[in-house]
């Protein structure tokens, strides 16, 4: 059920109200009793992430994590490398074969 904003436009009494959405909005004020009551147009609901995160924490399960680990270190058991560090089998860098215009 959403929560609607609500003014007296005779006392100008604001409040938020909790109520069905199929309801009829509310004519008389709690604060003067007068029928100047009136809803509000606001941005409606908005959906609301705390803690540290809903992926990780909350929906997915221990043995799914050991899992993912192992897949992801699994692929060939070596981190990759970029091409700048690249070693020859004897585990020394190879010379640089570029041409410079010298």
């Amino acid at each position: 059920m959403p929560t609607y904003d609500y003014v007296c436009d005779a006392c100008d009494h604001r409040f938020e109200l909790f109520q069905s959405i199929t309801a009829e909005p509310e004519r008389k004020c709690p604060e003067c009793g007068r029928r100047k009551l009136r809803r509000l147009i606001g941005p409606g609901g908005a959906i609301l992430f705390k803690g540290s995160g809903f992926y990780q924490t909350d929906y997915r399960s221990e043995s799914y994590r050991k899992k993912a680990s192992a897949e992801t270190g699994a692929s060939d058991g070596k981190p990759s490398s970029s091409n700048g560090d690249r070693k020859a089998a004897d585990g020394k860098k190879p010379a640089c074969s570029c041409k410079s215009n010298d």
